[in-house]
Order: structure tokens, then sequence, then C-alpha cells
């Protein structure tokens, strides 16, 4: 059983936890009239309530949007909504061609789970559509070859995908009940024994760790003494770029465009996390719990 909040629904896209950094990247693909948006993470990592934010902004009166949903999830005013219906043969696939017969604007797709379903919508997005929709991949990078995998030509890979998201949901730091500690040396332990985490946090200026204050909370009654209040996410925006149409055009892995792709300036999830640690949203725990280097 799944169980929505109508919080969720209340959320725009500054509440997610986007860095300014991040927004900004999202927004100028907001801004696109076609191409499309891809969000990706594991089941429950928040990419539907993602896409439902990115949708808040982009619903006005003189927009046309349209949804294929496997559940509709949250219902929004002057959205044309579908749901898959198995019973009924309406499929992703199905669904998304028949709400393309009334001409929207704007389409989400719930999740692309086939060949079908990926070639109708990205031949959507280079019709002037802009299309919203969901993978299940590790990373941002990693959609790209796996819409390869799918039977996309990547010309046209290269041609549609504005950007890509990745996220997970860490829980929040109880702001009622948080404070500052010096590192353990356990935490430091840790992170000394992986280079990856080791790498972020020097390369952020904390060459001794000794020195650094992180955050956690002692429990009160606003969190029901656990310390936590609400969840928030930690992203990676992958933007495409002219070297990253390069490499899909080359059928390059998902490493090789993430090498690249960071030296174009993207953040991964794990130094999202990272970053949200030191300014005292979450803990270290809870980052290294839900992403990996």
């Amino acid at each position: 059983m799944r169980l929505l909040s109508s919080k969720g629904r209340e959320f725009s896209l500054t509440d997610l936890g986007l860095s300014e950094f991040n927004f900004k990247k999202v927004k100028k693909a907001i801004d696109k009239p076609h191409g499309m948006i891809l969000v990706t993470g594991p089941t429950g990592s928040g990419k539907t309530t993602t896409l439902y934010a990115v949708l808040k902004i982009l619903n006005t009166r003189d927009i046309n949007i349209a949804t294929i949903e496997d559940p509709v999830e949250y219902d929004i005013e002057g959205i044309s909504q579908i749901q898959v219906n198995p019973k009924t043969n309406l499929t992703f696939a199905k669904g998304l061609r028949a709400i393309l017969r009334q001409d929207p604007n704007i389409i989400m797709v719930g999740e692309i789970r086939d060949e079908e379903t990926a070639g109708i919508a990205v031949n959507s997005a280079l019709t002037g559509h802009l299309v919203l929709s969901t993978l299940h991949t590790n990373d941002a990078a990693t959609c790209l070859p796996r819409l390869l995998d799918m039977g996309v030509k990547p010309f046209l890979v290269a041609s549609t995908v504005n950007v890509a998201i990745a996220q997970r949901l860490v829980r929040r730091l109880c702001e009622k009940c948080r404070f500052s500690y010096k590192i353990t040396p356990e935490e430091i332990g840790r992170i000394q024994a992986e280079q990856g985490i080791l790498d972020i946090f020097l390369s952020k200026g904390h060459k001794d760790l000794s020195d650094l204050r992180l955050y956690k909370s002692r429990g009160c009654k606003v969190c029901n003494n656990t310390g936590f209040k609400g969840r928030l996410g930690i992203f990676e925006v992958l933007e495409m770029s002219e070297n990253i149409k390069e490499l899909i055009l080359q059928h390059a892995s998902s490493d090789e465009i993430t090498k690249v792709a960071k030296q174009n300036g993207m953040t991964t999830i794990f130094e999202d996390g990272i970053d949200k640690v030191l300014n005292g949203v979450t803990t270290l725990d809870e980052v290294m719990r839900v992403s990996k280097t």
C-alpha cells in the first residue's frame, strides 16, 4: 500500500531541497517550449512529487497539460489526468497516443517502462511538446544509455533531453532541538575509509576533519523525540551540453557521461547531500544511508 499525503500537492520546486545552482538549471529546462525533463531514482524517492512541483509552475490557463499515470497520485485542477488500466488494456503507450490527439502543450508520462512508450515520448518531445517523465536508474547519467537500450536512436536522445534529474530523500533534522557538535573519531574514520567521500570534504576546504562541526538533534515534543521532522531531496542535475551530446552519439557509458558532466560543473547526489550536512539540514548517516559515491 502506498500512502500519499495531501501535503505533496503543496510542495513548490523551491521547497524540495534543490540548491540555487541546481534550481537554475531545472528552471532553464522548464522554460523551454519542447524537449524532455527526466527524473530518476528508486521507488519512494519523491520523483512524482518533483514532477508535480514542475507542473505547478507550468499550469496556467493558456497551457494545455495532460498526464498519463499509474496511478494518478494527486488531482490537480486544470490538468487532464488519465490513469493506466491494464484490465481495459489502457497502457502508457496507448494512453500517450490518445493524449497526443488532444494536442497538448505539455505531457507528463508517469514512467517510461518500455520501448514503445520511450519511442512515443521522444517523438512527442521532438514535435514541439514538453515531456516530463520518470525512469528507474541509479543516477542522472544512466538515464541516457537507458533510453538507448530501449531502442531510441542516439541522435534523438541528444536532441530531445533537456535535463536529467536524479534524487533521493533524506530526513530533515528538527530545527527546534538541533545543535552542533564536534565530529567524532568514528565519523572521521568513516569519511577517511572511502576516498570518494574524503575527496568531497577536502574539495570543500575541510583538510583537518578534527575541527569539523556537524549537526544532530536531541529529540523533542515537536519531532516526537525522533530528532527528525519532514524530509527533503538531495539532487543531481545533468544539463544537456554539446560534449554530452557527442558522448551519446558515441554510445558512451554512464561513467564517461558522469565524468564529463562533473567537469561541466554537475554536483553529484552525494556532494549535494554533504552540502546539506554541513549546513545542518540533515546528518552524515542519512546521506550515507540513501546514496553512495
